[in-house]
């Protein structure tokens, strides 16, 4: 193999996507990994392990074009509100144009067949590389024994015998070559996309439905304390002292932060339309979320307010 072909690969982080960069290498591919970030799944675990690797690896924000997807996903939802067919594909969609950039031959992900029932079976994975346009140039290394033949193989950029059988929901065969290939750290298969969280899902949907503008924002804002809605306008209330630090983090100028002005308790993050009926709502949950305020006479609880000036 000449060692000088260069490949791009998928990488999370994940067992498999470094199981499929070390079968890439023992090949004797020159592998650049590429990850990407958006406020519902990050880049920490893609550059830990790639620090392991020893692997160049390319972190891509793509929250734009992610967001832009996720109103409309062509091949919609999955249990949760995770596209994950079409978010699959946008990312190998931005690998493409990262591939003629970094001028390598083709991509490659750790997908493994049939390891997912609805977005790894041999139909979806037919379906991803259609999206990403990327028809023949995307070889999963862990499964390409059982998949078709791609132009990267008739090309004579890779050999079939470079490739593994792996198939199923089993992780035994992926276990043991972490050992061969001296992997001792990787995450669990669950994965780490927020999306697939039921309650995380829950508050994004509602956001959706109800027509709301929305930033990235808005998005992390999600991930934090207990959402009211009173038509368009928000209320957060937070649960615990990190979520008090991270919704004043997040606070924009015109939000009104309110809180008990001398009982420890939650902080409130009132976002929209700023009257008399919404900030007596707001202190209302405060109160109602706040053990030592309830046992309080409503008449003598003080509150303190205040905005961000930047």
């Amino acid at each position: 193999m000449n060692k000088k072909i260069k490949v791009l690969s998928l990488f999370s982080g994940g067992l498999d996507s470094q199981l499929a960069i070390k079968v890439l290498q023992k090949a004797g591919f020159d592998v650049t990994a590429i990850t990407f970030t958006t406020p519902f799944f990050g880049a920490d675990k893609a550059e830990k392990a790639a620090k392991h690797l020893g692997v160049k690896l390319i972190v891509k924000d793509i929250t734009k074009e992610h967001l832009k997807m996720m109103k409309a996903p062509a091949h919609g939802f999955g249990k949760n509100m995770n596209p994950c067919i079409d978010c699959h594909g946008l990312m190998l969609k931005i690998a493409k144009k990262e591939m003629k950039k970094s001028k390598t031959s083709f991509i490659t992900t750790g997908e493994v067949l049939g390891q997912r029932p609805m977005s790894q079976n041999a139909q979806a994975l037919n379906t991803v590389e259609k999206v990403a346009g990327l028809d023949g140039l995307l070889v999963r290394p862990l499964s390409g024994k059982l998949l078709p033949i791609t132009m990267a193989e008739e090309k004579g950029f890779i050999n079939r015998k470079d490739f593994l059988d792996i198939e199923g929901r089993s992780r035994k065969r992926q276990m043991e070559l972490a050992k061969k290939f001296s992997i001792k750290n990787y995450p669990s298969p669950a994965g780490g996309c927020m999306l697939t969280d039921p309650g995380f899902s829950a508050r994004l949907k509602k956001l959706f439905d109800l027509g709301i503008k929305y930033d990235k924002n808005d998005i992390e804002l999600l991930k934090y304390g207990r959402h009211y809605y009173f038509e368009t306008n928000r209320i957060i209330i937070g649960r615990n002292k990190e979520d008090n630090e991270n919704m004043e983090a997040l606070a924009k100028r015109k939000d009104l932060m309110i809180e008990l002005k001398s009982l420890p308790g939650p902080v409130g993050l009132l976002r929209g339309r700023v009257d008399k009926d919404l900030i007596e709502q707001s202190q209302d949950l405060i109160i109602k979320h706040s053990t030592k305020a309830r046992k309080l006479d409503k008449k003598i609880i003080e509150f303190k307010q205040w905005q961000k000036n930047t």
